[in-house]
C-alpha cells in the first residue's frame, strides 16, 4: 500500500476499538521507516513515536564490547529493554511513560525525552528488527496491532545510506563500503527475512 492508504488504515485502526493502537514500522537501513513513521504522527494527532534505536547498547559500551564496527546488528541493541517498554506501553498504565529517544548527531541515546500520557490512543514503534523471529526479538511482534513492511526500490535505498553517512562525516569511500558491502547491507539481509511476516507491505516515500 502506499503512505497515503496507511495513513487511511492508521485511522481504521484506531476507529476500530477504545483502547491503545501499537503499529510498528519495520524495513531495511534507509527504507524511509522514520519518514513514513513522522507522516503518520503528523497526520493523526496525539500519537506518540517510540523508536526502536533508542535501544541501541551505548557507544562507548559498544566500544568496550568490541562490536562497534557491527553497531545496529540486532545484538548491539537492549532488546530486552524495548520490549520492556513496549509491555508498558501495551498494558496501558495510569501514568505517564518517558519515553527514550536516539540522536543520530551524537550516536546515543537521551533517556526520557518523551511523554506517553495514559490517554494516547496510537503508539507507533519503527526500527529494523520488529519481525526478527528469535526468541528476544520475537515478543515485538506480539506486542504490535499489526507491523508493516517498508521498502523502496533497492537502488534508491543504497543512495539515501550513502548521503545519511556522508551527512555524518564519513568519506565517501567509507559511506559507500558500509551501506553496500558492509554492516549497512548485513543487517538488511536479516531484516528482509521477516517480510513475510508483516501484516502488510507500504511502498516508502
Amino acid at each position: 500500500m502506499t503512505a497515503t492508504q496507511a495513513s487511511a488504515r492508521v485511522g481504521e485502526l484506531t476507529a476500530g476499538t477504545d483502547g491503545r493502537v501499537l503499529l510498528g514500522l519495520t524495513g531495511a537501513p534507509g527504507a524511509g521507516k522514520s519518514t513514513l513513521a513522522a507522516r503518520l504522527v503528523a497526520e493523526h494527532p496525539g500519537a506518540v513515536l517510540v523508536g526502536m534505536d533508542a535501544f541501541h547498547l551505548a557507544h562507548e559500551t559498544l566500544i568496550a564490547l568490541g562490536t562497534v564496527g557491527r553497531k545496529g546488528a540486532p545484538d548491539t541493541f537492549d532488546a530486552d529493554g524495548y520490549v520492556a517498554l513496549l509491555r508498558r506501553i501495551r498494558a496501558g498504565e495510569p501514568r505517564t511513560i518517558w519515553v527514550p529517544e536516539f540522536r543520530r548527531d551524537i550516536e546515543d541515546t537521551i533517556n526520557a525525552v518523551r511523554p506517553l500520557d495514559p490517554d494516547v490512543r496510537l503508539v507507533i514503534t519503527e526500527g529494523n528488527y520488529l519481525l526478527l523471529d528469535d526468541e528476544r526479538w520475537a515478543p515485538v511482534r506480539e506486542l504490535c496491532d499489526e507491523v508493516w513492511f517498508v521498502e523502496v526500490p533497492e537502488q534508491v535505498r543504497l543512495e539515501r545510506l550513502v548521503a545519511r553517512h556522508r551527512h555524518f562525516g564519513r568519506s565517501a569511500a567509507e559511506a559507500h563500503e558500509r551501506s553496500v558491502t558492509g554492516s549497512d547491507a548485513d543487517n538488511a539481509r536479516v531484516v528482509a527475512a521477516g517480510r513475510d511476516r508483516a501484516d502488510a507491505v507500504v511502498l516508502g516515500d
